[in-house]
């Protein structure tokens, strides 16, 4: 087929669907079909929280500490290779990548470090799972293209993906390579707008995804992970939960955000925007149907319920020192000022309920609030958003989220844009919430 009339494939693979030779080996099986495809790699289970704890150890002066965590991180590398490879030049060449990798490591770790030095820490997880694989692909006789990420992946000056550079810069790589069927790359490494090594934040190996995706005008996205698609509440709380088939990029985006761990909150606007399908598969059983996100979905009933964690709830009453007109914008401006984002927000005249998952500026924003309003501040409290078609007409539904919740204090009810309706409580809540709205709306 010739490769102008055909569409790219784009094939996210998380860390836990490589954290073992076995899991890479079926990954590589996976991605031989034959297809257009970019693969996406996240580093293996473990890497990152493993060199993020070796930047901790450094930032905190534990030389030592952090070189025995990366001795022990080589050697964990080192037994891979010796697993995934059957001959001796395969196995030399994964080692030659590995050894440098954690040399280079060792030769930064020889003193405190700086954030810029913490991010080529952070980057070396992809780097190592790509390569080994690359080699692999080429060790079984498949040929692969391996596409280094930071070659095309940059961020703007306010830390947003430079969507233009993308896109310019991929196509422009993929020229070289007009023939080849099969690449690979690194999810959530990327460079800054100066140039340096820098990353797309914890989980955005799928925001990479849906932004080659984009740039690529790809056909579909498929992020693969450990679970038969996105289920209709948190498995880790619920023991009775359900694969979702169908959600619209709203619905998706909805609980991405409010806690859906399978998705990444960020990777769904640039597959809305080009109106590209993103398919959650599973790893472990690649015949499950998983779950299709797109512009078209079931309607007339409700798909999930997701939590969102650590969030915290304020309550504001004005002190009348200006007009009602001028108190939101003043509260609004407060947040603004201090680049501390809103998850929910209801308001009356003259009082507002709003709830934040950031507490980094929290006391300077009470400092700035307090000029205008009484404040009292409650932590430990969690987000339940329960999703679905929830249009005005659709009359009914309400009445079941409310009725299951009938029993559970609610600090503050928030309706969304016709897919969403979200409650404020508090964590020790959240369990029984979940239970009780499996129960109701889904049994």
């Amino acid at each position: 087929m010739d490769r102008k009339q055909e569409k790219f494939k784009i094939l996210k693979f998380g860390g836990t669907s490589l954290g073992t030779v076995e899991r890479i080996k079926h990954v590589a099986n996976l991605i031989c079909n034959n297809e257009l495809n970019l693969v996406v790699l996240s580093a293996m289970s473990g890497t990152t929280n493993s060199l993020a704890k070796i930047a901790s150890l450094l930032f905190n002066g534990d030389i030592d500490g952090a070189q025995r965590d990366i001795k022990c991180l080589e050697i964990k590398y080192i037994e891979v290779a010796d697993k995934l490879y059957l001959s001796a030049k395969s196995i030399e060449e994964a080692k030659k990548f590995i050894l440098c990798s954690f040399s280079s490591l060792q030769t930064i770790a020889q003193s405190p470090i700086s954030s810029k030095q913490e991010k080529i820490i952070l980057a070396q997880g992809e780097l190592l799972i790509t390569r080994l694989m690359h080699i692999y692909l080429k060790e079984i006789g498949i040929v692969s293209v391996l596409l280094p990420a930071i070659e095309f992946m940059r961020t703007d000056r306010n830390g947003e993906p430079d969507i233009h550079f993308i896109k310019r810069n991929v196509c422009k790589l993929l020229k070289h390579y007009p023939n080849n069927r099969l690449f690979i790359t690194q999810g959530y490494i990327c460079r800054n707008v100066s140039g340096e090594i820098d990353n797309l934040q914890r989980g955005g190996s799928d925001y990479t995804a849906s932004l080659l995706g984009s740039a690529l005008n790809a056909c579909e996205i498929q992020i693969w992970t450990d679970i038969d698609g996105l289920h209709n509440n948190d498995p880790r709380v619920v023991s009775t939960t359900a694969p979702v088939r169908t959600l619209t990029f709203d619905e998706a985006s909805k609980l991405a955000y409010f806690g859906a761990k399978i998705l990444h909150p960020t990777c769904i606007l640039p597959a809305k925007l080009k109106n590209i399908p993103v398919r959650l598969l599973n790893t472990m059983n690649p015949q499950a149907p998983g779950t299709l996100i797109s512009d078209t979905a079931d309607t007339g009933k409700i798909k999930a319920v997701a939590a969102k964690d650590n969030v915290t709830y304020i309550k504001l009453r004005s002190h009348y020192k200006i007009p009602c007109y001028r108190f939101l914008e003043k509260i609004f401006h407060c947040f603004a000022q201090s680049h501390t984002p809103i998850d929910l927000v209801v308001t009356s005249n003259v009082e507002i309920s709003l709830s934040i998952d950031n507490k980094i500026h929290l006391p300077k924003i009470i400092s700035m609030l307090e000029r205008y309003a009484d404040v009292s501040v409650e932590d430990d409290m969690v987000i339940i958003c329960v999703v679905g078609d929830l249009k005005w007409y659709n009359v009914g539904f309400e009445h079941q989220i409310v009725e299951a919740l009938k029993d559970i204090p609610v600090r503050m009810i928030s309706y969304g844009d016709n897919c969403d309706v979200s409650f404020v409580m508090r964590r020790d809540d959240k369990k029984r919430a979940l239970e009780a709205l499996s129960q109701r709306v889904f049994s």
